[in-house]
């Protein structure tokens, strides 16, 4: 539509275009800092209005790839600190070899935060200086750079010289380098700048100075996770340290880093309504905007907020007068100043036609990299100085080699998918569950003083077809519920106390159709059990397991138990939008919810080397387009694509597909097409890759279409003459470990999963065991290889299995075995912590939100073995988010 035509608003457009990217000899005017703008849209137009403004100014800032440094903030959680989300945008996918281009104060400030936003209570033990010095150098050790070497492993030979040779490594190799490098970095941040903010109150320690400040952080935190007051510190912090490096270099001179600032970089903001989501979290960032100009200098960034501003926040940018196009169009030109506040028209959003189509901005970029005429000016220097007729050429050696290797899923696999027997592979675990359940009743038969209760496990359906069995995971999560269970038998045989579980397995029809009556059954069993004395103890049902997938069905289903008071732990459904209403009464999500996987790809994708340059076998670079592939009626791929849209650093393109034609919830604030056939979608896919080939295809829809998708791209053929390069969720794991796309030699393919792959060095004891484990039952059950060896889904089944049932076992040792579903839900509400298969579970306390930082993990597919690219989480003690950087901290 592009912007809309209102009231001159031309002259804003091109004087847009001018601050933004101004001919190169008259880049002196980069030195400024521009006031913000506020572009009000009309009641009526919002939010369509919000996305058209967006979109036209971020399009002229794009161009297959970013071509100023720029942040765009849509609405987030009102938690989220949109100055964290802003510098790590500006970092990642900036034209190269354009200035600024470190952001030294940024990182050690948003590694302080980070650390005393997930650790509040670590204060309350006593200052936390030290910790907070030793997390931000180690931060920056995993980063790379000069500190990478202290992470090396030093020498462990044995006896007394082993002993000094480990404390000497230890002392100089590691400890002194890192504190070498906080000293530096804490004297150069005080005298740069937080020396003279309010925060400092004189002090001269970095570190010290956060750790004062985040003592009453924390304690605000703790009492509320959404303290205004503390958050609103927080994030301006942040952003105060973003501006010190955004000024950095000057503009102009004959220096080479200064010759590069050749445009402002440039934050635009989706501002909500007061009271809406993401509202408090924009209006915080402008505020911090707003106050942090009181002691930064320029240059700085140019702020476009678009959307409804609440008069609170106005009064709190010194109510701004309200100016027109024409006016703030002179405003763009200005050095600082008070923010502008423009009002759009409702007629200018109701005109028909297209608006206003905005020049792309057109800086001047440089093929190589400022230290390479740096270089050769050192060294010619160097030359003459010492008269040597030697030559030197100095090189800048970028890193382009591809995540996780060359090698397409062809290379080196079995030339057939691995064969699988469902019907004899489901009966075999389903019989191995039975002979349990009926272990449990003979205990409670034969010792009256055993606990034995009853948990339903709520599948799709049996599964028979060959085909279908690879894109369901009933099997290996079954497999991982038996497992569990026995080892709950092997528990209570010697403790008296230990509650046993019996299994009811309840399919719920093809793609859990029927999951909602299921439910509605379910809740009238246990209401009837409640008021009939006469059902044995070890026939009462006390929770739920399920369910694997985020469905319509199944999100119904959970307000269904959640009404009924039934206590239900997730399985693999990731949808942030499964436990809303009634549901969240009752439900734990297990995995790491859409909105984390989503930003974690979306990182991914656009800062990590995984698209092969065309031309080249062994050259990658990351994304600068992604070409979502979502199903809109599917609860699943709707959110997840959305989240991922949201989060991604490039331009992106949105294919709505579905082959029974449902395209009901179709996006509308991206333009979308809807597909119903595989063959239209490969071609559409070709032109897009044709026209951008540097660009990533993100698969959120089902693994069937997906199926489908690659065998109509692979009969084509038109455009497999290049590696394409598959970036996908959990979803996919299934069928990708059964090896059906062993014979797609040009097929390049990512998805997630939730734990560590038995092979890789990071995995913990626990997660090797229980492959020992799996390995063992199904040897012992069943014939044939097994595909799902490295699948996450019995893993994620055992140990969600493992939580419900410390909960009913924390229930029955409280009340003296009298467990109800009212008695388990108490007990997760207490908090429910253990280290498993999938890594480390800590479900805080009163929380109905997947285990704090857990496990999430993108894989490569090579051959038949998946490996590792991104480990992100717990996956075993020690070990965190926050410490892992990009892509996994943000």
């Amino acid at each position: 539509m592009g912007f809309p035509d209102d009231r001159a608003a031309g002259e804003f457009v091109r004087g847009f275009r001018t601050a933004v990217a101004p001919e190169y000899r008259n880049r002196s005017g980069l030195a400024t800092s521009p006031p913000p703008f506020i572009l009000r849209v009309p009641e009526s137009a919002y939010p369509d209005g919000v996305d058209r403004v967006v979109g036209a100014l971020n399009a002229a800032l794009t161009d297959n790839g970013k071509l100023v440094p720029f942040a765009h903030l849509p609405a987030e959680d009102d938690s989220a600190l949109l100055s964290d989300t802003a510098g790590v945008q500006m970092m990642i996918g900036t034209p190269e070899h354009m200035t600024p281009d470190r952001y030294p104060n940024f990182l050690v400030m948003r590694d302080l935060i980070n650390y005393a936003r997930q650790n509040p209570d670590a204060w309350q033990s006593g200052p936390q200086a030290r910790e907070l010095r030793r997390y931000a150098s180690e931060q920056r050790a995993q980063r790379g750079g000069p500190l990478s070497f202290t992470r090396m492993e030093g020498p462990s030979p044995d006896g007394l010289m082993g002993f000094l040779m480990r404390i000497s490594w230890l002392s100089f190799v590691q400890r002194l380098p890192k504190w070498l490098w906080a000293r530096w970095r804490s004297r150069t941040v005080m005298r740069r700048w937080l020396g003279a903010e309010p925060i400092a109150g004189g002090g001269k320690n970095l570190f010290r100075v956060i750790d004062s400040a985040a003592g009453l952080w924390s304690s605000q935190l703790r009492n509320d996770p959404e303290h205004e007051e503390a958050l609103q510190q927080l994030d301006q912090l942040l952003y105060r340290a973003l501006l010190e490096d955004l000024r950095t270099p000057a503009v102009g001179g004959v220096l080479p880093r200064r010759r590069r600032r050749t445009a402002r970089p440039v934050v635009l903001v989706e501002l909500p309504p007061a009271g809406e989501r993401g509202a408090r979290a924009a209006e915080r960032f402008l505020r911090s905007a707003h106050g942090a100009r009181e002691t930064a200098r320029p240059p700085g960034p140019l702020i476009v907020a678009v959307g409804r501003p609440s008069e609170a926040l106005l009064a709190d940018l010194d109510s701004p007068a309200e100016l027109t196009f024409a006016q703030a169009s002179v405003r763009l030109a200005e050095k600082d100043g008070p923010p502008v506040l423009v009002t759009f028209t409702e007629e200018a959003f109701q005109r028909q036609g297209q608006g206003l189509d905005l020049d792309k901005v057109a800086p001047k970029t440089f093929k190589l990299s400022w230290t390479v005429p740096t270089a050769i000016t050192a060294c010619v220097i160097l030359l003459i100085l010492l008269g040597s007729g030697g030559t030197i050429v100095p090189r800048v050696l970028e890193d382009h080699s591809c995540v996780g290797g060359t090698e397409s899923v062809a290379e080196s696999a079995r030339t057939a998918p691995v064969p699988t027997d469902p019907k004899a592979w489901y009966e075999a675990v389903v019989r191995k569950i039975d002979e349990q359940n009926a272990q449990a009743e003979n205990a409670a038969r034969q010792d009256k003083h055993k606990i034995v209760r009853t948990v339903v496990a709520f599948e799709s359906n049996v599964p028979t077809d060959k085909e279908k069995t690879r894109f369901d995971g009933t099997i290996p999560e079954l497999r991982g519920i038996a497992l569990w269970q026995k080892k709950l038998l092997e528990a209570a045989v010697s403790d008296d106390k230990a509650v046993a579980l019996r299994v009811l397995i309840r399919p719920t029809g093809e793609e859990f159709a029927n999951a909602e009556a299921e439910a509605r059954r379910l809740a009238a069993e246990v209401k009837a059990q409640a008021a009939d004395d006469n059902t044995p103890a070890y026939a009462r049902i006390v929770g739920v397991l399920g369910y694997a997938q985020s469905r319509n069905e199944t999100q119904a289903a959970l307000r269904v138990l959640g009404e009924a008071g039934i206590p239900t732990v997730g399985t693999t459904a990731t949808a942030d939008e499964m436990p809303t209403g009634k549901a969240n009464a009752g439900y734990w999500p297990f995995t790491p919810a859409n909105s984390t996987e989503a930003r974690i790809e979306a990182d991914f994708a656009s800062g990590q080397n995984i698209v092969v340059d065309r031309g080249s076998d062994d050259h990658c670079t990351p994304a600068r387009q992604a070409l979502i592939i979502e199903s809109s009626a599917d609860l699943y791929s709707r959110s997840l694509a959305d989240k991922f849209r949201g989060g991604f650093g490039g331009t992106s393109q949105v294919f709505n597909f579905n082959q029974e034609g449902l395209f009901e919830n179709a996006p509308q604030t991206v333009p979308a097409r809807n597909i119903s056939s595989a063959d239209q979608l490969a071609s559409a896919l070709c032109d897009a890759l044709k026209a951008e080939p540097a660009s990533v295809v993100y698969w959120s829809a089902r693994a069937r279409d997906f199926t489908a998708f690659i065998n109509a791209m692979d009969s084509q053929g038109t455009c497999i003459g290049h590696d394409i390069t598959i970036l996908g969720g959990n979803e996919l794991t299934n069928v990708a470990l059964t090896g059906a796309f062993n014979d797609k030699d040009w097929l390049r393919l990512y998805y997630s999963a939730h734990r560590l792959p038995a092979t890789d060095k990071r995995a913990s004891d626990k997660t090797r065991k229980f492959v020992d484990e799996y390995n063992a039952m199904v040897r012992e059950t069943t014939k044939g290889t097994d595909p799902w060896v490295q699948d996450g889904h019995s893993a994620v089944s055992y140990d969600a299995f493992h939580a419900l049932s410390r909960a009913v076992d924390q229930a029955g040792r409280v009340l003296n075995g009298n467990v109800t579903p009212q008695s388990v839900l108490v007990a997760l509400g207490g908090g429910i912590t253990f280290d498993g298969a999938t890594g480390y579970v800590s479900y805080r306390k009163d929380i109905n939100a997947p285990p704090a930082d857990k496990t999430l993990v993108l894989l490569r597919q090579l051959a038949d073995r998946p490996e590792a690219v991104v480990v992100c989480g717990a996956y075993k003690p020690g070990t965190s988010s926050g410490k892992q950087g990009p892509p996994c901290a943000r």
